[in-house]
């Protein structure tokens, strides 16, 4: 069974009522994963499937890494299985044990530098309970709160070209969910909202270089006059769109210098909709 085939299986088992035609944009809107990039693994680009990925299915939809990559049976719940996603009858009896395992099991596909990382990791401190300094703390979001991570821009584009100055500023960001409302703000869920860095001088004025970003990536059709993130003829943008007449729309950059470009919708991929801009500056 191929892994397109155990997520499709995964996202039926737990929302039967779906369809098989919505598998896709389900999973780009529970998982906080582009409904590009979705499409692409489905297509056949299953070497797109990030590690990061494989988490976001399995947390959304309540099973584990390990039965998306080599699963048979139906998807386990986490509740049936032990703290790690294994079942608990035969449960590593460490951290080190886990990662071992998994290496030997799914790190066919890793490179030769990330596999040493880890398993360096591994060795340095096998029980999992060293000093954590190194790491960087998460925020966690208490009630009110909504935690917004960093947009994957690289899982977005697939293959496409990335602008050569994009630069991630901020990786994420908890906000106070009266702030959103305050403001006008509407989304489609707060698991569809990601934060994303702005780049260039095209929309200078709305948004400026390395302007931190929300966006909703619930929305991935043209949705009326607004700035939305997209590809086009392969490359990543952040323009606002006018519908031109029934087949086109206008590219538009907020900044007069840039020229507005026309393009067939149908050649448009839209990736999210920009809610909320922060425009920084020196004082």
């Amino acid at each position: 069974m191929k892994i397109t085939d155990r997520i499709t299986k995964l996202v039926l088992a737990r929302k039967p009522t779906i369809g098989v035609r919505s598998v896709k944009r389900d999973i780009a809107t529970t998982c906080g994963i582009s409904y590009e990039a979705v499409r692409q693994w489905f297509a056949g680009d299953t070497e797109n499937i990030k590690n990061e990925n494989l988490v976001a299915i399995a947390d959304g939809y309540d099973t584990t890494v390990d039965w998306l990559l080599s699963g048979k049976d139906e998807p386990p719940r986490k509740r049936d299985l032990g703290p790690t996603g294994i079942s608990r009858q035969s449960a590593p009896t460490s951290s080190a044990d886990l990662v071992q395992r998994m290496l030997e099991k799914h790190g066919k596909g890793l490179s030769d530098e990330a596999r040493r990382k880890i398993i360096q990791a591994v060795e340095a401190d096998p029980s999992g309970s060293g000093d954590s300094s190194n790491l960087l703390a998460v925020n966690t979001a208490t009630e009110g709160d909504i935690s917004i991570p960093q947009y994957d821009v690289r899982a977005a584009m697939g293959h496409g070209q990335l602008p050569p100055e994009y630069n991630e500023v901020i990786r994420n960001v908890v906000i106070r969910e009266e702030l959103l409302r305050d403001k006008g703000v509407s989304y489609t869920s707060p698991q569809a909202l990601a934060i994303i860095t702005g780049w260039g001088q095209s929309m200078e004025g709305t948004i400026n270089d390395k302007d931190p970003v929300i966006v909703d990536r619930g929305v991935n059709d043209y949705a009326g006059e607004g700035v939305y993130v997209l590809s086009w003829h392969g490359d990543l943008l952040i323009k606002r769109l006018q519908r031109k007449d029934e087949d086109h729309v206008w590219l538009i950059s907020d900044n007069p210098k840039n020229k507005d470009l026309e393009a067939r919708i149908d050649d448009v991929t839209i990736h999210a909709k920009v809610l909320l801009v922060w425009n920084a500056r020196k004082v």
